[in-house]
């Protein structure tokens, strides 16, 4: 049986990407919630990072925006005020400014609206699975883990089947832009100084841009009014419009990001099933107590988005060291989502787990996922209907993670399947 604890050494350097290409270092994050949980790393080539990496000091200080803010980046590289304001999105603003962005959308992503999707998802999924199953072994991460969060993500976007593909590559692209797999400009290995004003500092954001303007023209001509991007352009409270650059970001952020992260949740969670066979029967024999819990467990297990970056907007102590204003402090939510004074045993799935205070969804602050409810749904409703379908699942290769720090995720995971 497949060993889940990490294999790393302890001191894995949490700057490069390549540290996480065998997944997190989740020994080295052990070490450092024991012995330095608000840890100094230099970085080449850049400012060096805090790193904070306990989940009762990520609670603590992710609801305290005024101290430690959004409105530098969120991401471990460093920008200038120029590529900053090019670039960002509503998730790089604090109160009250990304508040009266969020108001315009949050409704579009509510429990009871997302609720809604139920019966959507299932169809999308009793299609995905119809296919591939016929074939009996094939890469899950890209034929079941990839397929449904794209498909979904063109109901959302109401978007044509046929760009979908198109739509998703746009967004591996921008958010996987330090694994050469997905990019030919990988952000720490070649010059993309020519596109630092683009988001994801890629060329990939001007084209999905275009697209986006090209969608809505079309859209408004048809008096076309659903989906999330009508309602962004809406005026707010007081008649503020969203701006062409602010539009442009936050489609890109939507392709990317509502896309990636539930990928990665589906493929850990498949990964999961296929090494340990038990999964599989607890979630085929599971009732409805089973089925509010193993979503999130699922989840936590996953942590897709390892970091959030914040900077410090003042000078302030904290663990016995001095932060100084200007510092990057970056919350690992991967780091807390496997704290052993919160969750027993947390290298292992418990899909009883309850509570479950995971924080894979940026929760106790004012930047909580809009997308949370839909993640939760189609990891449900995709194992689900994967159970009753299936007998058992096992890996047939050795499982490759992204490159990437930021993002972590079984890019492929090769298994084969015994259909009923």
């Amino acid at each position: 049986m497949t060993s889940f604890k990490p294999q790393d050494d302890g001191n894995a350097d949490l700057s490069a990407h390549d540290s996480f290409v065998n997944g997190a270092p989740h020994n080295t994050f052990a070490r450092l919630r024991r012995e330095d949980p608000l840890s100094w790393s230099e970085m080449k080539g850049g400012k060096g990072f805090w790193s904070l990496t306990r989940h009762a000091d990520i609670l603590d200080l992710n609801k305290n925006y005024q101290l430690l803010s959004s409105a530098q980046g969120i991401r471990m590289e460093d920008q200038t005020h120029e590529e900053y304001m090019a670039r960002r999105t509503f998730q790089e603003t604090d109160p009250p400014e990304h508040s009266r962005t969020r108001v315009l959308v949050a409704k579009a992503f509510s429990k009871p609206i997302v609720a809604q999707f139920d019966q959507q998802i299932r169809a999308i999924c009793d299609s995905i699975l119809d296919h591939v199953l016929e074939a009996r072994e094939f890469d899950a991460t890209k034929d079941i883990a990839r397929q449904l969060p794209m498909r979904m993500l063109g109901q959302i976007l109401g978007t044509p089947d046929a760009d979908l593909d198109w739509l998703v590559e746009k967004g591996d692209q921008l958010i996987a832009n330090t694994d050469p797999e997905f990019t030919q400009h990988v952000l720490d290995k070649a010059d993309t100084d020519a596109f630092r004003l683009m988001p994801f500092r890629s060329p990939a954001g001007a084209e999905l841009y275009q697209y986006a303007k090209e969608l809505m023209r079309d859209k408004q001509k048809r008096g076309d009014t659903n989906g999330v991007l009508h309602l962004i352009l809406q005026p707010d409270a007081h008649g503020n419009v969203i701006s062409e650059l602010e539009f442009r970001n936050f489609f890109c952020l939507l392709v990317a990001a509502g896309n990636d992260t539930t990928r990665y949740s589906i493929a850990a969670s498949l990964y999961a099933l296929a090494n340990r066979p038990d999964l599989l029967r607890q979630i085929r024999e599971g009732d409805a107590a089973l089925w509010e819990t193993a979503p999130d467990e699922f989840i936590r297990w996953a942590s897709p988005t390892m970091h959030f970056r914040r900077t410090a907007t003042r000078d302030f102590d904290y663990h016995g060291k001095q932060v100084k204003a200007g510092d990057k402090v970056l919350f690992w939510f991967v780091s807390a989502n496997r704290d052993e004074s919160v969750f027993d045993n947390p290298f292992e799935l418990d899909l009883r787990r309850s509570p479950n205070r995971h924080v894979s969804f940026g929760q106790g602050g004012p930047h909580v996922c809009l997308g949370m409810w839909l993640a939760r749904l189609e990891v449900r409703i995709l194992l689900q209907e994967l159970a009753k379908r299936i007998t058992g699942i096992e890996q047939t290769a050795p499982h490759e993670f992204l490159r990437s720090n930021f993002i972590g995720g079984i890019k492929r995971l090769l298994v084969r399947i015994t259909v009923k």
